[in-house]
């Protein structure tokens, strides 16, 4: 009798303990877009209205974004309490600013914008670190020093709750197997007499800045979660009839240069990932929206 009556109590504390962890496991949506120059610069009031009623709907607890040209806190907070983000910060006021909008309050940990194109925006919230990157769009070997100065950071960090998101303008290595048949595309990028720049490495497609984030290590949370042939992030056909581009090119030069990338602990919680690539999107931003989904356990 005493035996059952022991067992009652141990099988009564042991699923109190489950049910427990489980009311404490939540969803956490995250999201990086890359906006276009601020809705150039704020002229743009219809596509600016229409981007903030889409992001809305999609309903992410965390937003990183890119390209907030003409952006100060006060218009982002104006902007991000729409969306349900009563926090927000910017990482500057000027040229191409990234800033995060959260659910949560946010911890600010690092602006830095005299060693990057950009420059770097670090901060904290839902108990994770959040790194905003958006890497030169312009030369190979300034986004690699980039992205080496950030690894740099997060190995020192020594964090299994970290997040690198935003518009890195690289490829991945992981994309090889079709980026690589896009011929026509590698030719735009060589480098031409006279240039300052090179977006290529040796008249090749560049994958180093990305490989050097998986180095961390870093994953990258879109693999075995979507077709990564079909997850372009860029262009959009809104540059359709903009910069020489057509309806054709548009196709002909997608890539994938938008991520999420997190440790590898976070990585074995996500358990969505949507590039937002047809629809609405196609009329918001040169660049498509990325949004992965967490089951984190919450205090």
């Amino acid at each position: 009798m005493k035996i059952k009556f022991l067992f009652l109590i141990l099988f009564t504390i042991g699923l109190s303990h489950f049910l427990f962890a489980q009311t404490n496991e939540s969803s956490l949506k995250v999201m990086t877009y890359n906006i276009w120059n601020g809705f150039d610069w704020g002229k743009d009031t219809l596509r600016q209205k229409n981007l903030i009623n889409w992001v809305k709907e999609q309903n992410p607890d965390v937003l990183a974004l890119e390209e907030l040209c003409g952006y100060d806190e006060e218009k982002l907070r104006k902007d991000a309490a729409q969306w349900g983000h009563p926090y927000v910060q910017i990482l500057k006021e000027r040229g191409y600013p990234t800033a995060l909008t959260s659910k949560e309050p946010i911890q600010l940990i690092e602006k830095n914008v005299d060693n990057f194109w950009h420059g770097l925006l670090h901060v904290k919230t839902f108990g994770l670190d959040f790194f905003v990157v958006h890497l030169s769009p312009s030369d190979s070997d300034i986004r690699l020093r980039e992205a080496r100065q950030i690894k740099s950071r997060i190995k020192e960090l020594q964090s299994d709750s970290f997040i690198v998101l935003g518009d890195f303008n690289s490829h991945s290595p992981l994309d090889a197997y079709w980026l690589e048949k896009k011929g026509d595309l590698r030719a735009k990028n060589q480098k031409k007499e006279g240039d300052k720049y090179d977006n290529l490495r040796l008249g090749q497609f560049d994958y180093a800045p990305i490989s050097e984030f998986f180095s961390i290590p870093a994953v990258d949370v879109s693999l075995n979660k979507i077709d990564l042939e079909k997850s372009f992030t860029f262009p959009s056909p809104v540059l359709i009839g903009l910069y020489d581009q057509t309806a054709e090119t548009i196709i002909q030069y997608r890539v994938r240069i938008d991520y999420i990338l997190t440790s590898p602990e976070l990585a074995q919680k996500c358990v969505k990932v949507e590039i937002f690539n047809h629809g609405i999107p196609d009329t918001l931003s040169d660049h498509f929206p990325v949004m992965a989904e967490f089951k984190v356990e919450r205090d």
